[in-house]
């Protein structure tokens, strides 16, 4: 076949038929010695197809040549990467969605787009790190304030120090004067407090949840599988997701929760704060605040072992912060069977109240 028939066939353009050539994705049968034209088999029309499908997905080049040298050699293998590259986009677009819808909200509202409201809110918290009954040392660290709630969930023979190294980062953001600016400003901090870390802890590394309080904002910003709720209303809403392997394969349709949760592999992260290369993207989001609210933010030492239906209960019981706290510890250290507390237990919770209280 020609290429001008193969590009018919394929509905691939020739230009993007001699790029795929250049870069060894669909190579030519034959391309002629004297004048250079390129001419393909029958049988490629398929990889073709399977190629100009892909990149209609968006997939990059990189990803596309590993589904198609899977799909000659493991069919069920190069489903399962099409499915868990598509999970990752909803999930991409998904954390886009919240912020664009947010974004949109601020500057339909009359304060525009600054971080201060016209009539601004507080908060109340408290926070709690356990060691737990297994781990000799607690490599967690934690912060809540009027502006700022942070947990870092260190790992590593220097996991406390990379999760110190990263608090102390985050703890010097201070909110700009516009929204944007201040998404901006966390997203500079995660890249800061990644580079703190490798510096501080070498070989080692820590997760990090961390949010700043406008006022009636709270912008999140989320690496590894530390977790942040709200609670609104009596219903608890997660709003972070896991950077770990075993969230992928969920994501892919592999696994189900249920065995997520048991799964011997449940800690191996996907992202985390190690100095390692340029850093790990945060996830970034900007929450609408309001009296009554509940935030939570919590590394896995709770997550892992105590059910959020649990979780939710106690952030709805009506004690105050620092109650809360020690309620949700309590619940992970329990002498029951899955518990024990296997990890060290940290948690922040935080109220929104008028600005006096």
């Amino acid at each position: 076949m020609t290429i001008g028939e193969f590009a018919r066939a394929s509905r691939l353009s020739a230009k993007a038929l001699r790029r795929y050539d250049e870069l060894g994705l669909l190579t030519p049968a034959r391309v002629d010695a004297y004048s250079g034209y390129r001419y393909y088999a029958a049988a490629q029309v398929e990889r073709a197809r399977l190629v100009a499908w892909l990149r209609r997905i968006g997939m990059p080049l990189t990803e596309v040549r590993d589904v198609c040298v899977l799909h000659g050699t493991d069919p069920g293998a190069a489903a399962r990467t099409v499915r868990a590259y598509w999970a990752r986009v909803e999930a991409e677009t998904a954390a886009r969605r919240d912020l664009a819808a947010s974004l949109a909200e601020r500057l339909r509202g009359s304060t525009g787009m600054t971080t201060t409201p016209a009539r601004p809110y507080g908060l109340l918290s408290a926070a709690l790190s356990e060691r737990g009954r297994v781990r000799e040392t607690n490599q967690d660290r934690v912060h809540a304030g009027p502006r700022l709630l942070a947990v870092a969930d260190g790992y590593g023979e220097a996991g406390e120090r990379a999760a110190s190294a990263a608090l102390a980062v985050i703890e010097g953001v201070r909110a700009p004067d516009r929204v944007g600016d201040l998404l901006n400003a966390l997203e500079d901090a995660v890249r800061r407090a990644d580079t703190a870390v490798g510096a501080a802890a070498p070989g080692s590394g820590t997760t990090l949840t961390s949010g700043v309080w406008t006022g009636d904002r709270f912008a999140l910003a989320h690496v590894g599988d530390g977790r942040a709720y709200l609670l609104r209303d009596g219903a608890l809403v997660r709003l972070t997701r896991d950077h770990t392997v075993v969230q992928a394969r969920v994501e892919a349709g592999e696994l189900d929760p249920a065995e997520a949760a048991a799964h011997p592999d449940r800690a191996l992260l996907l992202r985390a704060l190690d100095g390692a290369g340029s850093g790990p993207a945060a996830d970034l989001g900007l929450h609408e605040g309001r009296p009554g609210d509940r935030w939570l933010l919590c590394t896995d030492g709770l997550s892992a072992v105590v059910p959020e239906a649990e979780i939710r209960d106690v952030l709805a019981a009506g004690s105050g912060p620092a109650d809360t706290v020690r309620a949700l510890a309590d619940l992970a250290l329990a002498d029951t069977e899955g518990r024990g507390g296997p990890d060290n237990v940290s948690c922040v919770v935080a109220d929104v109240v008028p600005a006096a209280s």
